[in-house]
């Protein structure tokens, strides 16, 4: 026999369900409110551009605001300078949100839809000056609410650095930064909305360096030992070493300094490596044979080497348990809806993305939840995973189709389309902190999958070792 809940008991359940769904649409209308202002602290990081480590003007910006907002702000924690920590609140559940603003080397843009050098060195194609604003958002409009209907609990800001090859927040898992976190939030600028289960590439990469002998090319070879002899020397083992690896690895690499001059043998040469795979074990193979080859090398060009450590990023673990709720208040939400300027830019980018671009219409969609991803790339969000319930989302802040790291993504998230998808990624982020806020269970869950997907007997262990953080990397 079906049994009936008593219509006192529906009513209230329906009258909770209401009261919750007004308290989200009041935080999405207060986010709506602030969106200019989001979109201004955005573009004044846009216009930065400050790379890894580097991002002191940035990292200021970011923790006046959230002190102006009632934060209290650490600043330097896990003896970074720009990382720092912003806080409201107190006591369980501590909800962490991370936020990134670094820059990359070369891709220094204008906010138009035609590649266009701006002249500088370094330009935002990774969309963290909206990263690192959105989830300031979301956390300013999570602590009002708290304030507003005195829930207990913590909410946290975590300025993270260096993201992009630095390791910023590997340096901060290390130092316990993460250890009393409950769950942690992120999102990452795309060109679609999806909020789905995510995966990341372990990485280790490092900077080899070669020591030589200098002489007149011409007019005393035999006195010198080059090198950049020893640098392609490497280059050309690893190469051959790419046969021998799994086929879903990769191995990358650029020569930072290959000498001056092509009458002088180079006394010094360097290459800086990145070895990938989804799981670490398999990196940590790989990158100790990139050893091997570099020291071989060496010996073979009567040179010396030495190398050191530059970043190292476990894969990502998703939290299935946090992602399906992130995942529903992205559906309510919705997409990036464009006014006719910002069609008229998008038609402009689109047409430079080939002919299998996805229509800028896409950009309004929100894409079908799925429990697996397949990782294209690598983050140090991976260690905060292995650490703490993660979950995150990306939204449409780059025209349907537009790769990262591109003068495109630089472009789009320099103009209004970046900043509307900001703050879906703002309004998704601070709507599924407040559904956790409100059910310990959900904690509660979300740790139990946690220590189940990673295993009983894990132990983290950084892939960078213990160095200290690698801070004048970009230098």
């Amino acid at each position: 026999m079906r049994k009936f809940l008593p219509l006192g008991v529906l009513f209230l359940l329906c009258t909770m369900g209401v009261h919750a769904q007004k308290k989200k649409n009041d935080v999405i209308k207060q986010l709506d409110s602030k969106s200019e202002e989001y979109s201004k602290i955005a573009h004044d990081i846009w216009d930065l551009a400050e790379m890894g480590y580097l991002e002191e003007k940035s990292s200021a910006i970011l923790q006046e605001t959230l002190s102006d907002a009632g934060f209290s702000i650490e600043a330097g924690i896990a003896g970074i300078p720009t990382a720092f920590k912003a806080e409201f609140g107190s006591g369980y559940p501590v909800i962490a949100i991370l936020g990134e603003y670094d820059a990359l080397p070369g891709l220094s843009q204008e906010a138009v839809p035609e590649k266009k050098s701006a002249g500088g060195a370094a330009g935002h194609a990774c969309g963290h000056h909206l990263f690192g604003t959105a989830s300031t958002a979301a956390a300013i409009s999570v602590k009002n609410w708290m304030e507003t209907n005195n829930i207990k609990g913590t909410i946290r800001f975590y300025g993270c650095p260096a993201e992009e090859g630095g390791s910023g927040k590997v340096y901060m898992v290390r130092e316990g930064v993460f250890d009393d976190v409950d769950v942690a939030l992120h999102w990452h600028p795309s060109s679609a909305n999806a909020a789905n289960a995510g995966a990341a590439l372990a990485n280790k990469s490092a900077k080899f360096r070669f020591h030589g002998v200098s002489a007149h090319a011409a007019a005393a070879p035999q006195m010198g030992r080059s090198a950049l002899d020893g640098v392609e020397a490497m280059n050309a083992m690893v190469n051959m070493m790419r046969e021998h690896v799994p086929e879903d690895a990769r191995i990358h690499y650029v020569i930072t300094n290959g000498g001056k001059a092509p009458n002088v043998v180079p006394d010094f040469a360097e290459v800086y490596y990145y070895a990938r795979h989804n799981t670490r074990d398999v990196v940590v193979d790989m990158f100790d044979r990139i050893v091997k080859a570099a020291e071989g090398a060496a010996m073979g060009t009567g040179t010396t080497m030495e190398y050191e450590m530059i970043g190292g990023t476990h894969e990502l673990l998703p939290n299935l348990t946090v992602q399906k709720i992130m995942y529903d208040n992205l559906v309510k939400v919705g997409g990036v809806a464009y006014n006719e300027e910002e069609k008229a830019f998008a038609e402009k980018i689109s047409a430079t993305l080939g002919k299998n671009a996805p229509e800028i219409s896409s950009a309004a969609e929100i894409q079908p939840y799925k429990e697996t991803a397949e990782a294209g790339g690598s983050t140090d969000v991976g260690d905060v995973s292995y650490t703490v319930p993660t979950a995150g989302l990306g939204t449409a802040t780059w025209v349907p189709g537009t790769p990262a790291h591109s003068w495109q993504a630089v472009a789009a998230g320099g103009m209004s389309i970046g900043s509307k998808g900001m703050m879906v990624a703002a309004k998704t982020i601070a709507l599924t902190a407040m559904d956790i806020f409100e059910s310990p269970k959900t904690v509660e869950a979300a740790k139990k999958e946690l220590e189940e997907r990673r295993g009983k007997d894990f132990k983290y262990v950084p892939m960078l070792g213990n160095r200290p953080p690698a801070l004048d990397y970009r230098k």
